[in-house]
């Protein structure tokens, strides 16, 4: 068997850019995945690829369920095989709307992307990972879902949002509990409040609260941090913890009097 290959979903930027180098850098060959092959996707095949590690960009809207047969199909052409199946794309309402004024629209398409895609996605991947399974019974495949704190914290200025990673964490447990007889590992990880595109909008907002004491390390999170912990989960680290759920956020949900 040649490299290992990780299959990371919202790969062009952000928390999927530093999964994929994090992953790149410890030996793993990635299919890149985003909608569109821009600029960013390409510095990300880029920085990949300066790193030793092969990098297909893989394109297409994962909220279109039509389309994922033929993107899995095109990484297998390419690497033969998905070792890690990294679940990490999502999108936020397109804008913050009291939760008595959300939209159908914005639900639609915050579900559609975040979580309904994500579900049907990783249903075929596994499918494909219990075949390599079957062929290889030394592999030892696993998927990792990347939800957020907002899946157990209210925050009814975007509800939809909230809603969408409270589902994906069922569906990570589900699917740690369904695998588990072929040996494939599922896990969570909850990432804090992380410096993105997705958060630049509201940095004001964020310092003041961590200022504030919210954290008990009082700094952002970065995408870094988040492709350290993937990779931990990704080499074996955690190998006796299936269906685990790893909060990556400074301490945030450690109560506190």
């Amino acid at each position: 068997m040649g490299k290992a290959v990780a299959l990371v979903t919202g790969a062009s930027r952000g928390i999927g850019r530093g999964i994929a180098l994090e992953l790149a850098a410890r030996g793993y060959d990635i299919a890149a995945m985003a909608t569109r092959l821009e600029g960013p996707l390409r510095e990300t095949a880029a920085r990949i690829e300066a790193l030793g590690a092969r990098c297909l960009p893989v394109i297409g809207d994962l909220a279109d369920l039509a389309c994922h047969a033929s993107l899995l199909d095109e990484a297998l052409a390419a690497f033969g095989r998905i070792d890690l199946l990294v679940n990490n794309a999502g999108v936020a309402p397109a804008t913050r709307l009291d939760i008595l004024d959300t939209t159908t629209e914005s639900y639609d398409r915050v579900m559609g992307i975040n979580l309904r895609g994500p579900f049907f996605f990783t249903q075929r991947v596994a499918r494909q990972m219990i075949r390599q399974t079957h062929d290889d019974s030394a592999s030892r495949p696993s998927i990792v879902f990347i939800t957020s704190i907002s899946a157990d914290t209210a925050s009814p200025n975007r509800a939809e949002y909230c809603v969408s990673k409270a589902g994906l964490s069922m569906v990570a447990r589900n699917f740690a509990v369904r695998l588990a007889e072929y040996g494939i590992n599922v896990y969570e990880i909850r990432p804090g409040i992380i410096a993105t595109d997705m958060t630049a909008g509201v940095r004001e907002k964020y310092d003041r609260l961590i200022a504030d004491g919210l954290l008990l390390q009082p700094r952002w999170g970065t995408p870094e941090d988040i492709g350290k912990a993937v990779a931990a989960l990704a080499e074996g680290a955690f190998g006796y913890a299936t269906g685990a759920v790893i909060e990556v956020g400074g301490g945030f949900g450690v109560k506190r009097l």
